[in-house]
């Protein structure tokens, strides 16, 4: 078979694929679809009616595990949908598509009871990312809103230590519970696996895994989950991008030059995979010494600024370089809610009301003022 990545070599590669009813091959059997292909990014529609949507599902994991073993592909993603009536083959191709508009799909949308989520990300680690996107959730909880909290940083997850919560979280049946933490619900692999295990794992396995805490979680109704991403653009970054309808994205950077051009690359992936860039935040933006005041520009200042203005996108505010916020994040109490009324706290309190106010449920719609967190 050709190694070239096309619509034509990925329904070849589907022939490896028996129907449970039939015992042909799916191709044969006439369940594809469609098969779409954006890039790496492949969409499989295949066809089934509601009683044989339990037994397809395995099917459509193995059309993503088979399809991701082609060359090319960085992200596969299959569902199910109905059979059309007759009345629908004279519709145009656009609403004939069951799954154009989620008709009959038997895969649950996730997240589906959260009003809006939110993806803070950055191009590369080390830009204090998981520290935006925690004091953010906490912010945005002490504004009375319904917060998920979401780390999809498989690899490296930072929720456990700077929430301060070291539990595993209880199962009632077959869903785990968030733990609850600083007012907000919270959800890492880290509250599941030793602190110090290695995640050795590819990339289908960090799929399944997030899809695992958003579907099997029991998350509730919500106003804005914040979801933590991993650094760079690769399988989190595209799961989330395919299977949640992501209401925008928050990029973080320092000012530096390295940093931007890497923010860049997260702006661009954002935009091709049609998500909503909401921001940039800049990060450690400047540095005053706490003994004489002295401000020091330490990774220089204002390029997150300059690079919004040049991407076309909003610049949300800078966070300044305070001993105070690792140290909070360290002891597993986030500065936002720790010390709301500091300079950090103010800042991510700003950031907070920002993010809230672009987002459709937050304009013209204040959210209800709520109490204020404070660690005494």
């Amino acid at each position: 078979m050709s190694t070239s990545l096309s619509a034509e070599t990925l329904r070849e590669a589907l022939r490896d694929i028996a129907d449970p009813a039939t015992g042909q091959d799916i191709v044969a059997a006439g369940l594809v679809e469609a098969i779409e292909l954006r890039g790496g990014l492949v969409h499989v529609s295949l066809l089934t009616d509601r009683q044989r949507a339990p037994a397809m599902e395995p099917v459509c994991r193995a059309v993503e595990k088979r399809l991701a073993r082609e060359a090319g592909v960085q992200n596969v993603t299959a569902v199910l949908t109905a059979h059309k009536p007759a009345a629908a083959a004279q519709q145009p191709p656009a609403q004939a598509h069951g799954h154009a508009h989620g008709q009959h799909a038997a895969r649950p949308p996730l997240l589906a009871e959260v009003g809006a989520v939110v993806a803070v990300a950055s191009g590369k680690g080390g830009v204090g990312k998981s520290t935006v996107a925690v004091n953010l959730a906490v912010a945005l909880a002490q504004m009375g809103l319904r917060v998920g909290l979401l780390d999809a940083d498989i690899y490296g997850p930072s929720l456990p230590r700077m929430l301060g919560l070291a539990r595993k979280p209880e199962v009632r049946g077959d869903r785990m519970l968030p733990l609850p933490a600083w007012g907000l619900k919270a959800m890492s692999i880290g509250f599941l696996v030793d602190e110090e295990t290695a995640m050795i794992w590819r990339g289908p396995m960090v799929m399944g895994a997030l899809e695992q805490m958003m579907g099997q979680v029991e998350w509730g109704p919500l106003d804005i989950m914040i979801v933590d991403m991993p650094p760079g653009t690769g399988d989190a970054q595209l799961t989330m991008a395919q299977r949640v309808a992501l209401a925008g994205a928050v990029i973080v950077s320092t000012p530096q030059d390295v940093a931007l051009a890497d923010a860049r690359r997260g702006v661009r992936m954002f935009e091709r995979t049609r998500v909503p860039v909401l921001g940039i935040v800049e990060n450690m933006s400047f540095f005053c010494c706490p003994n004489c005041g002295h401000r020091s520009d330490i990774f220089g200042h204002g390029g997150a600024k300059a690079e919004a203005h040049r991407l076309g996108t909003e610049f949300l505010g800078e966070v300044p370089l305070l001993l105070d916020i690792r140290n909070s994040g360290d002891a597993g109490e986030p500065i936002a809610a720790a010390a709301p009324e500091s300079e950090a706290g103010r800042a991510f309190a700003a950031l907070a009301g920002r993010v809230w106010a672009k987002l459709p449920a937050g304009r013209g719609k204040p959210a209800a003022a709520g109490p204020r967190i404070v660690v005494e």
